[in-house]
């Protein structure tokens, strides 16, 4: 029993639970930064904020939310954080897509395979998987290494991960730039970026069209 639940612990076993507990740490961590070095941050070159997001990038694949750096991003740098912030969405999505396939991503899916009803649930849900994708995305609840993990395990197609995920993933940010654009304090927008009624019902909305429509497609790849 013992070896069997340590044979099935993969290497994506533990990445989905690195990328479901790092993120949590990495946001407090960004916060206290942002917040204490305020003055240096805003004094950034435009070289400076492009190595920066090279570093994102690579390190949004798992460790920093997206929806927490647009809010800084935004602060700092308005809406001409929207073309970096593109950067580093789509960076983090290849980048997870080329561990995942350098690792044991055929673990994965000769595991899924031993279970008959298990693969057939997923092959008809990857008959509809650009619109499951855009619909997770859409939610600024879900965790965005996670999703990006289960995606890549999946099987499903890279150019649907990444159109999924930029039509998902594109009011979410916005409203983070715009949350970001508009506060007038760093630790205020950080500790509760959602403090505006409009934000707030916003972003209720995604959440609520994320979860009809995930339960919508689901629903019709099960029939």
């Amino acid at each position: 029993m013992k070896n069997t639940i340590l044979k099935n612990f993969t290497g994506p076993a533990i990445a989905g639970i690195v990328l479901s507990a790092t993120p949590i740490v990495v946001t407090s961590l960004l916060t206290y930064y942002a917040i204490v070095y305020e003055s240096a941050i805003a004094g950034l070159t435009a070289w400076q904020w492009a190595g920066i997001t090279f570093i994102f990038t690579l390190t949004s694949a798992g460790l920093t939310p997206p929806t927490m750096l647009a809010l800084i991003f935004g602060y700092f740098l308005g809406w001409q954080a929207v073309l970096p912030l593109f950067v580093i969405n789509f960076g983090g999505i290849l980048f997870i897509n080329l561990l995942v396939r350098w690792f044991d991503h055929e673990r994965f899916r000769t595991f899924i395979r031993q279970n008959p009803k298990a693969q057939s649930i997923l092959d008809r849900i990857l008959n509809n998987e650009l619109e499951v994708i855009f619909y997770a995305k859409l939610s600024p609840v879900l965790p965005f290494g996670l999703t990006n993990l289960m995606f890549a395990l999946s099987g499903a197609k890279l150019r649907n991960i990444l159109l999924g995920g930029f039509l998902g993933m594109t009011p979410r940010t916005l409203l983070a730039i715009w949350s970001g654009h508009e506060a007038r304090e760093i630790k205020t927008l950080l500790e509760n970026p959602n403090q505006s009624s409009w934000t707030q019902i916003i972003v209720i909305g995604l959440v609520v069209i994320s979860i009809a429509g995930l339960w919508h497609v689901i629903q019709k790849s099960l029939k």
